[in-house]
Order: structure tokens, then C-alpha cells, then sequence
């Protein structure tokens, strides 16, 4: 059964672009148009979560959130604002969101909230998540399987694995293919993005906290390494923590044993440690942003991912790999027949830097699906060039074009390429409609109210 989402927000434009989006990666999403309608239709329905934004008229997200916690502790509660503070992300959390997404924020940003979500109830109540998590690395690569097989044959100890790479080349994925070939399958893989999280909320995040804590703690809340009991714990982006919080890390590391804020007890924890990385720690420690001792502690089995420049062979099966779990894309919604590729756009593909990797190919590959209403991707509905050209930002001054320009420039090409369709342009540029919709504004406002859609 898809999981059911309910979604409250007030601009009606931006609720049935995310419906859409949602609906597009699997989900079932039943919106409230307000604060008011969101609580009850909550009330009236079993739902799997709840995203809503915090500033609406009427009842706000907050209200949602706190009326949602009284009813139901375990339904995950997403928060959306483009008028967030950190204090108000520290209010969201202490009153028991799941996280909160600052506006405006991509399609993919959205999608992997959503998914952590679902991830983090499946594996709160299955029985056997062991079976369930069975991540797949697509790979042909002679380097890449040697890597596999070795980190197949640790898995089955409990050495702490650090992962280093550069962002998108699959650590996260490379950590549950672990979890899924070690002794604690059957238990929790629980994730936390330690870059993602204001330094005011990791802590309580990791090492959780009793009622009446702080002003705010109605609730006992577990943290993310009791959370992972029995289990594995990924510690992702761990170079973006906080010295002060790393020293208390360490102690966790080495006593097995979290202090909850406002515990009088220390809580015993088994757990398995990942931390991934997309910086040098050995550099970090050399430059002093990174405690030396936590260093070798997280250092006892080290795995570099190569970047996808390094692989070009996996390319084309990559390609592939994605053409198959995105074949539901596009303006023909659920396609009868497999969507495939031209041999020149797998060769445009192959000799495209990648800088973004493994994820910028995926996204590549989904956005050329949507370009295409026929059965074949044709080098024109990849959009790689428009990309390339905008990140080329020196070259780009040099010949007198400002960022807004080039920014400007490829909004425009974006629309001309969707025939004017924002919802659609606004999901391939990875921003909000409402983003773009005020783009749109500004450029007509420069152009004295002229119609800037050509």
C-alpha cells in the first residue's frame, strides 16, 4: 500500500505543484488548503505523515503540529517556511517535527525527506527490516567490485567504517549495502545528516532528551543513537559537526553509553558506527577543525568512493538503472512501454564531467524523461548543456554576463524548453513554483511590465 501523505498549505499553486511531485515519486496525498482543515482532516483519516507549511492564514503549521502531537506522538510531521529562524526550527523539533524544510527547496530535497520518513517508521515497526533494505549498487567496475567485496567480508564485524567521497557518489548506499550483509540486519539503519541540522538541534537529535528537559520538552524524545539500538548508526557528513559536540560524540564512541539531556542515568546502546564524509578528515584534523582523537576512532576501517569520472564505464549501466525507476515520468504519466536512449545522448552522457555524480546523472536521466514525449532520449532532451554553461561561472563574467543574467538565462531557456509550463519548469530547475513564480515578477517588473515569456 502507497503511503498517505497529508499536505496543508495555503497557496494553492504550490500545494498541487508538491501533490504532484509527491504523487510522481509513489505516494498518495490527500490536501487542506489551511492549519484548520489539515487538523481535521487528520482527525478523520489514519495518515503516514503530515508536511505543512508553517505560515498560513488562520490555524499555522505550528498549530497543526502541536494539535497532531496531542492525537498521534508517532505521526512524522514535516514543516515548510520561507520565514525560518533557527529558533523556530528549535521550536518545531522540541515539539516532536520529524524536520523542516527552509523554502525555497528542491524536488530532490523534498523527495529525500519524505523518504527518511518512511524509511524511519519501516524501520521502527517491521519486524525483519533486514529483508526489506536491499540496496542496490549498479556497478561493473573492476575497482568498484573489489570495493564491494571488501565491504562485504567486514560487514559481518562491528568495525566502524569511515566513508569518504565526493557528494553524490553513493556513500549513503554504500553504508545500508553493509548494514544489509551484517549480523544487525534485522535491527534499525538510522541516518542523520550532521550538515542539515543547526548545531543548537544536533545534540538533542543524537543523544535525545527527557521531559521537561528545557522549556518546550512536553515529551520524552529519543535520540538517534537509541534509536538505533540493535542496529546501525550513519553519522552522514560528520567533517560539518561542531568540535564541542564532537567531544561528546567521542565519549559515546568509547563508553557505549549516551547521556540524554536531562537524564540522570546513562543509556547502554549496541550499535554499528558509518560516518561519511565528502572532505579530507586527515586535512580537517591538520587544520584544526576536527578532533584528532575522534579521528582515529571513526578512521579503523576507511573506504574511498571514486567519483564517477573514474568509472565512466558504469555509465551506460547507470543510465539504465534509472531509466527503469523512473519509466513512470512524464506527461504521459504511466508509460506502456520502456522509455530508451538514443547511442548520441549515451555519448553526450559519457563525456559529461559529472561533477555532481552519481545523483546529478539520476537527475539528468529523470529530467530527459519528462523533456521527451516519444520512447526515445535524443540528445536535445538531455539539458546538460544549459546546466554546464550556468556552473561555468567564471568564464561566463569574463564575457560580461552577471550571475542574475546567467541565472536569468537559464530560467528562460528552462520555459521555452516546457513550452511556458512553470510546475514543470520549476521541478527540472530543482526550485519552488512560487520561487520561480517570483522570478517571473522581477523579470517583467526589469522589463516595465512586458510579458517576459517569449
Amino acid at each position: 500500500m502507497k503511503p498517505l501523505i497529508l499536505l496543508a498549505d495555503d497557496d494553492s499553486e504550490m500545494r498541487y505543484a508538491l501533490s504532484e511531485t509527491l504523487t510522481r515519486c509513489g505516494f498518495t496525498v490527500d490536501m487542506a488548503s489551511g492549519g484548520a482543515e489539515a487538523v481535521e482532516k487528520f482527525f478523520g483519516k489514519q495518515f503516514d505523515m503530515v508536511i505543512t507549511d508553517i505560515k498560513m492564514a488562520q490555524a499555522d503549521g505550528m498549530h497543526v503540529l502541536r494539535e497532531i502531537k496531542k492525537r498521534s506522538q508517532n505521526t512524522p510531521v514535516v514543516l515548510m517556511t520561507a520565514y525560518g529562524t533557527i529558533d523556530n526550527a528549535v521550536q518545531a523539533m522540541k515539539l516532536g517535527a520529524f524536520d523542516y524544510l527552509m523554502k525555497p527547496f528542491s524536488v530532490e530535497a523534498l523527495e529525500d525527506v519524505v523518504r527518511r520518513v518512511i524509511n524511519s517508521v519501516s524501520a521502527n515497526n517491521a519486524p525483519d527490516q533486514g529483508k526489506r533494505l536491499k540496496p542496490e549498487i549498479v556497478t561493473q567496475d573492476a575497482k568498484m567490485t573489489r570495493l564491494l567485496k571488501i565491504a562485504g567480508d567486514i560487514a559481518a564485524s562491528d568495525v566502524t567504517v569511515l566513508i569518504e567521497g565526493e557528494s553524490g557518489t553513493g556513500k549513503e548506499m554504500l553504508a545500508r549495502f553493509i548494514h544489509s550483509r551484517s549480523a544487525r540486519t534485522s535491527g534499525p539503519f538510522v541516518a542523520i545528516n550532521c550538515a542539515a541540522i543547526p548545531d543548537g538541534l544536533l545534540e538533542s537529535e543524537l543523544f535525545g532528551y527527557e521531559r521537561g528537559a528545557f522549556t518546550g520538552a512536553l515529551n520524552k524524545r529519543n535520540g538517534k543513537f537509541i534509536q538505533a539500538h540493535s542496529g546501525t548508526l550513519l553519522l552522514d557528513e560528520i567533517s560539518e559537526m561542531s568540535l564541542a559536540l564532537q567531544a561528546k560524540l567521542l565519549r559515546v564512541l568509547q563508553e557505549r553509553q549516551v547521556d540524554t539531556i536531562g537524564g540522570r542515568e546513562p543509556v547502554d546502546v549496541d550499535i554499528r558506527v558509518i560516518a561519511t564524509t565528502n572532505r579530507s578528515l586527515k586535512r580537517e584534523v591538520e587544520q584544526g577543525r576536527f578532533r584528532e582523537d575522534l579521528y582515529y576512532r571513526l578512521n579503523v576501517f576507511p573506504v574511498t568512493l571514486p567519483p564517477l569520472r573514474e568509472r565512466r564505464g558504469d555509465i551506460p549501466h547507470l543510465i539504465e538503472h534509472f531509466l527503469r525507476k523512473h519509466r513512470n515520468l512524464g506527461i504521459r504519466g504511466n508509460r506502456s512501454t520502456m522509455i530508451r536512449i538514443s547511442k548520441e545522448a549515451v555519448n553526450e552522457l559519457m563525456n559529461h564531467d559529472w561533477k555532481g555524480n552519481i545523483r546529478e546523472l539520476e537527475n539528468a536521466v529523470e529530467r530527459s524523461i519528462l523533456m521527451t514525449e516519444g520512447d526515445t532520449i535524443l540528445p536535445e532532451h538531455l539539458m546538460i548543456d544549459a546546466r554546464q554553461e550556468a556552473s561555468q561561472g567564471a568564464s561566463a563574467i569574463q564575457a560580461g554576463l552577471s550571475v542574475s543574467d546567467m541565472e536569468r538565462a537559464l530560467i528562460m531557456k528552462t520555459l521555452d524548453e516546457v513550452n511556458g509550463n512553470r510546475t514543470k519548469a520549476a521541478r527540472l530547475l530543482g526550485i519552488g513554483v512560487r520561487t520561480l513564480r517570483n522570478k517571473l515578477r522581477e523579470y517583467r517588473e526589469e522589463t516595465g511590465g512586458r510579458n517576459c515569456l517569449r
